[in-house]
């Protein structure tokens, strides 16, 4: 109606309607704007099976690709690749076990945990940096480790319904990522520099093959400080079968070229088109004294009779023959080293069959489909319940639609015109002892138009030749004890050579071996090591990074703290604390032993705040626990051994009176005697105490803190902190206090007063007694993070100068920093510690200096949480009309990446690696130098106003990454301003000229970057570039009359 549209005008643009309206009319909404809108359901949804079948092509998302359909596409192909929002959700699903099975499970031993606790917290150098020190290739493991059957299948949570932690794509996000950093490795500053190394550490040490047996074992050496290291390569390139059979679409090559970087870093040697036995024999290794590693792979196929003199002329291949050529054609960087000719790939097409059913099969299988087959038959002899393959291979040739014809043996080839036709099998059978026979009965005659074997590899007569004037062979494998040396001193192996088939096995190996190598060099020079291994840890220049800091004339090794709080609740817990890394630590408030407490259980729950999370990443806890139930005897003896222990450790004492005067001198004395090197007034417990006079009870007024600081500093010598309570309107007030009193600071904050759960039955959680009694506790954990940042940056802006002790919510480096920017340079953690243990301090070590060390780089000071930050025609361009990733639309996406794959194909165009360019390293700032860095920008809503309405800001949906969920728009409709449209058919929102820049929607938004804010200007909003709020009614136009009711657009 007239009215209608009048009103909406006036609601947008403030113009007086034209014709008579009521107040009704301010109910009328835009009915397209809510048309998808969720309603409330009133009757049972109607609706045709037909329709229902239809209905789902147009959204159906997990339709496979088909191999057929894949010709040139060697894109990743993996099902446990993770982006940021996957990686984060899984990491935080996993348990942290103790004892983890899942590291017991990993050949190499990598801190599994660990690293996924890295992860959680946004740490990505630092999962790289766990991974890296006990597996030199764990990019590649991290892609095609067959974890399914290793780290995985130890995981714990495979005994619940989540299932099992996706461990392989965790590892492969965290060293991703550490790749885009750029950053090499480097020396351990602590080995001398090399031309002061002992003459032992210039020994020449071979490796032969360049595959991840060498990469691991030279990689090893090199951190050891051994300088003469050399790996030849009989290829044009290096990699080992990690480059030439391992296909494109699971193991880039550019992870396996960087992890060679890595290794180059160090100084170890790579030397390609060289073939031991040809340009390096043994006869050679003796004659330098040189010590040797065997660390090749097999490179001759085995071939099964009835193939014997076929050739790629009559459409057989081998799997030695097939991969490489694939490889060659397809990873950037190969084909380079083939002096500027263009590989070619195998020319196949039709159908073809795959014999063999282990892992190389499948790559076969996979590759096959990538070079234009157009059907893929793996056969193998026994079932498919016997195939040696593992799941990972198994899961995507199904996907693909390959096809599996079990129970064949080949018994001979059909050729016709010189060309195979198709090949008779034998029927393979399985007698009740489980022995498998052939049956000469029973033949099948397969056609086909290739045939790729996979039936396994050896060292071949030339390569056996030589290897067996060093070392024993069995099987045609080389023999080796359990730390792979073989029968000849100097001389060891690993990996394929040895039947250690798995690139994680063979990365162990060399592991193992350098060990070994590294005490037989010594023991030849004279020097003995010990036999327990004790292998240095990837070095880069962040670890070199300072970030001890001084506050109140104390130097601290690191800001991280154990609070006053249940994790030093006695002597040797904080003694492991500061075995684990923790720089300094509070004790657990102890008082006068008149004042003694005994605590009511149970006292500690996990808050309310998390949903259904359980287990690790709670995001609050509750506690009704008292101070120390020890005497100050005890804490005062132990605080003197504690120093004599840990010198360079800060020990904080932190005690607790009434408001008595003796009382506080004698407990202050008590501890600055022992020798804490300051001291903590606990002047906030919010639960207990309060009712003896003590804690809070002095901690809300004023008057009682300034007291009581002024006693404490008449006999205080060295620095003191009163600890705030949050329970106050103004904490300002309380620690302006403190100041005038003489405290040195402040830590704010303790616990704040709090009830987290009552039961369905009306109970309380924790309750005390056969009367289910329970009391308001102290909340704690990122739950109070936004009230402790408020108040440490209000006391730091209020008065500069003074320090602040932060404590309250943190839980990563990341949000150290955020600590640090307001304005404390120390922090004290509890409820972070009490979801995990004490060696997270690791964690945030390693996080705090990658922070520190980005801002010394101008390339990484951008990023965001240790991800890349958002290209810019992500953050600042509007995408519109992106197909999405469902239905009809999924597939013209495939049509066209198969289009423009099978043309690069056919044109041999492969790419290039990614470059690793020069950085320049800027200064790298102090934690000191962080403090307060944010105080400027945080002050009264006042300030803000003056801005508006010139600097506005409006969301930007980035269409190629959205998932369609629609959250956006249903926050808009019904906690917003209705600003956002929404797609009946592609489910694709489209941000309108009402949007007022509020940012719920990228609130709820749960793709990372998807949803931006931008600039309101010509470019952004060129219809509407300057913000013109609705009014509803004009500033001065009357009330409106009540009309009749309207339909609502629900």
């Amino acid at each position: 109606s007239k009215a209608t549209v009048s009103v909406l005008y006036w609601k947008t643009y403030n113009m007086a309607p034209t014709v008579a309206v009521t107040a009704a009319d301010l109910f009328v909404e835009d009915i397209e704007n809510l048309s998808l809108n969720p309603r409330v359901l009133q009757h049972a949804t109607w609706r045709t099976t037909k329709e229902a079948k239809e209905e789902k092509k147009h959204w159906k998302r997990n339709k496979p690709q088909l191999g057929k359909a894949r010709k040139g596409d060697w894109s990743d192909a993996k099902h446990t690749t993770l982006g940021t929002k996957g990686a984060l959700f899984e990491a935080q699903r996993c348990l942290k076990c103790a004892d983890a099975p899942c590291q017991k499970s990993c050949p190499t031993s990598i801190d599994i945990k660990s690293f996924i606790s890295c992860i959680a917290n946004h740490n990505n150098y630092g999962a790289a940096k766990m991974i890296l020190s006990d597996n030199p290739v764990g990019l590649s493991c991290g892609m095609i480790c067959p974890v399914s059957n290793l780290c995985v299948g130890g995981c714990n949570l495979a005994a619940t319904e989540a299932g099992a932690i996706n461990i392989s794509g965790l590892q492969e996000y965290a060293v991703s990522h550490f790749k885009k950093m750029n950053i090499p490795a480097t020396r351990d500053p602590a080995l001398p520099p090399r031309d002061e190394m002992p003459a032992s550490f210039a020994t020449k040490i071979y490796m032969v093959g360049s595959g991840p047996a060498s990469i691991s074992c030279a990689t090893f050496l090199a951190r050891l400080g051994y300088s003469n290291i050399e790996i030849i390569e009989k290829e044009p390139y290096a990699g080992g079968l990690s480059s030439t059979e391992i296909p494109q679409y699971r193991l880039t090559s550019d992870a396996v070229q960087w992890e060679i970087k890595l290794l180059k870093d160090l100084g170890v040697k790579v030397t390609t088109n060289c073939e031991f036995g040809k340009d390096l024999t043994v006869e050679d290794v003796k004659k330098q004294k040189a010590v040797l590693f065997i660390g090749c792979g097999l490179p001759k196929p085995n071939i099964d009779d009835a193939f014997k003199g076929l050739s790629i002329s009559n459409g057989f291949y081998t799997s030695k023959d097939f991969l490489p050529q694939s490889a060659e054609a397809s990873k950037p960087g190969l084909c380079a080293c083939k002096n500027g000719v263009k590989p070619t790939a195998p020319k196949v097409h039709g159908k073809v069959l795959v014999l063999g059913a282990g892992d190389t099969a499948f790559d076969c299988t996979g590759s096959a489909f990538r070079n234009g087959a157009k059907r893929v038959v793996v056969c193998f002899r026994r079932s498919t319940a016997d195939m040696r393959a593992v799941e990972e291979e198994t899961i995507l040739a199904r996907y693909e639609k390959a096809e599996f014809l079990p129970y064949c043996q080949p018994k001979e080839v059909v050729l016709e015109d010189g060309r195979i036709k198709a090949v008779v099998m034998w029927k393979m059978e399985q007698d009740d002892d489980g022995k498998w026979y052939r049956d000469d009965d029973q033949l099948l005659t397969i056609k086909c138009d290739f045939v790729v074997s996979a039936f396994g590899s050896v060292l071949g007569s030339a390569l056996e030749e030589e290897i067996s004037k060093v070392a024993d062979l069995k099987w045609g494998k080389v023999t080796v004890n359990t730390d792979m040396c073989t029968k000849t001193d100097g001389v060891f192996a690993g990996g394929d050579c040895v039947g250690s088939g798995l690139t994680v096995e063979a990365a162990n190996d060399g592991k193992t071996a350098s060990w070994s190598i590294h005490r037989y060099i010594q023991h030849m020079h004279n020097e003995e090591v010990s036999p327990v291994p004790k292998l240095p840890l990837l070095h880069t220049a962040v670890d070199d990074v300072d970030i001890s800091v001084e506050m109140a004339g104390i130097k601290f090794p690191n800001p991280f703290g154990l609070a006053s709080a249940p994790p030093a609740t006695t002597l040797p817990m904080i003694a492991r604390a500061f075995e684990a890394g923790w720089g300094f630590a509070v004790t657990k408030t102890f008082s006068l032993d008149k004042d003694t407490v005994t605590n009511v259980s149970p006292r500690i729950v996990r808050g309310s705040t998390s949903g259904p999370n359980l287990g690790p990443h709670q995001g609050s806890f509750l506690n009704i626990e008292l101070i120390s139930e020890k005497s100050a005897a005890y804490w005062c003896s132990g605080i003197r051994q504690l120093k004599q222990d840990y010198p360079a450790h800060v020990v904080i004492a932190s005690i607790m009176c009434g408001h008595i005067k003796e009382d506080w001198q004698t407990l202050a004395k008590m501890a600055i005697e022992a020798g804490s090197d300051a001291l903590e007034l606990n002047l906030s417990c919010p639960h207990g105490m309060g009712e003896k006079g003590m804690g809070l009870a002095c901690g809300q007024k004023p008057n009682l803190v300034q007291d009581i600081s002024e006693w404490v500093k008449e006999v205080c010598d060295i620095p003191f902190f009163a600890k705030m309570t949050p329970n106050i309107t103004d904490i300002t007030e309380i620690a302006g206090a403190a100041r005038a009193g003489g405290a040195t600071g402040v830590t704010a904050i303790n616990t704040v007063s709090g009830l987290q759960h009552i039961k369905m039955d009306a109970a309380a959680w924790p309750r005390v007694g056969p009367q289910k009694l329970t009391t308001y506790g102290g909340c704690s954990g990122n739950a109070v993070r936004p009230i402790a940042l408020r108040m440490v940056s209000s006391i730091a802006n209020k008065f500069p100068g003074f320090h602040v002790m932060a404590t309250g919510g943190i839980d990563s480096a990341d949000t150290v920093m955020q600590f640090l920017y307001v304005g404390a340079p120390v922090m004290q953690i509890s409820a972070a510690i009490q979801n995990q243990d004490f060696t997270i301090v690791q964690d945030w070590i390693l996080g705090l200096k990658w922070q520190l060390y980005a801002l010394g780089r101008s390339d990484l000071a951008t990023w965001e949480k240790q991800v890349p930050a958002a290209p810019a025609d992500v953050a600042h361009v509007l995408h519109t009309g992106a197909r999405p990733r469902f239905g009809p639309y999924l597939d013209e996406r495939h049509k066209i990446t198969q289009e423009e794959c099978e043309k690069k194909h056919e044109a041999g165009e492969i790419g290039e690696l990614p470059a690793y360019p020069d950085y320049v390293q800027g200064k790298i700032p102090s934690v000191n130098d962080l403090v307060g860095k944010a105080l400027g920008t945080i002050g009264s809503f006042g300030d803000l106003l003056g801005m508006a309405p010139h600097n506005q800001a409006v969301a930007m949906v980035n269409d190629d990454l959205c998932i369609n969920c629609g959250k956006c728009m249903m926050t808009c409709n019904d906690t917003g301003y209705q600003a956002i449209r929404f797609s009946a058919d592609r489910h694709q929102p489209f941000i309108t000229d009402s949007c007022t820049g509020c940012t719920l929607c990228v609130s709820v938004c749960p793709v990372p970057d998807c949803i931006t804010m931008v600039p309101r200007d010509a470019a952004s909003r060129p219809s509407a570039p300057v913000y013109e709020p609705s009014r509803g009614i004009p500033y001065g136009q009357e009330q409106l009359p009540v009309g009749s009711k309207v339909k609502l657009a629900i």
